[in-house]
Parts: C-alpha cells; sequence; structure tokens
C-alpha cells in the first residue's frame, strides 16, 4: 500500500509541476509548435536518467525512492499522452513539418537526455 501511495504523491508532484512549467513556457514562447509539451518531456527524460544513473552508482536499492521519483515524479511530470495528442492536432491541421519536427525531435532528444543524465552521474 505504501508503494501506491507513494507513486501517487509523486505523480501528484509531478503532474503539478508539469502544469506549471507547460504553461509557463507557452505563455513566454506562443507559437503553434507544442515547446511546452517538448520541453517538458525532454526535462523528464533527464531527470529520469539521472534518477536512475544515481541510484546505481550509489546502489541505493530503494524501491521506493525509485518508485516516487521515477515512476510518481517523472511519470507525472512527462507528458507523452500529450505528445501524442497534439500531434494528432498538428497532423488534422496539416502542419506536417511540425508534426515531423515535433516526433523526432522528441525521440532523439528525448534519448539523448536519458542518456546524458546517465552519464552525469559517472562523474
Amino acid at each position: 500500500m505504501i508503494n501506491i501511495i507513494l507513486v501517487m504523491i509523486g505523480g501528484a508532484i509531478g503532474s503539478g509541476l508539469r502544469y506549471f512549467m507547460s504553461l509557463y513556457i507557452t505563455k513566454e514562447y506562443p507559437s503553434s509548435f507544442p515547446y511546452g509539451t517538448f520541453a517538458v518531456n525532454i526535462i523528464g527524460c533527464l531527470l529520469i536518467g539521472i534518477i536512475y544513473g544515481l541510484t546505481e552508482r550509489f546502489q541505493v536499492s530503494s524501491m521506493q525512492w525509485r518508485l516516487f521519483l521515477a515512476t510518481g515524479l517523472c511519470g507525472g511530470f512527462t507528458t507523452f499522452s500529450a505528445f501524442a495528442y497534439e500531434n494528432i492536432l498538428l497532423l488534422q491541421n496539416e502542419n506536417y513539418t511540425a508534426f515531423t519536427l515535433n516526433t523526432l525531435g522528441s525521440c532523439i532528444f528525448g534519448f539523448a537526455a536519458v542518456f546524458l543524465g546517465i552519464l552525469l552521474t559517472k562523474y
């Protein structure tokens, strides 16, 4: 039961942070391109890489910390469902360039950010 509560608390914090950051970025950089979701996904990928890298480096085997930080916080913070929905909207609006940039950019930079997060924890 404690694991579920940890994931829920982490998810609530992550969701609140996602909403705030996405709102701020969208306000500061208004565009048809979903910069807010894009930034949140890349930052979330970096964070999960750092979390997993640190738990491996320092041999923190606490499943509860991983559940709270990775599953809860990062899971609530990243927005793949919003990413998919916004891509559908881009396709419906025939904005194929933004669709392609968002899809490829999120995948390429997301994987790179996870790798960088893990790499940063090794030094």
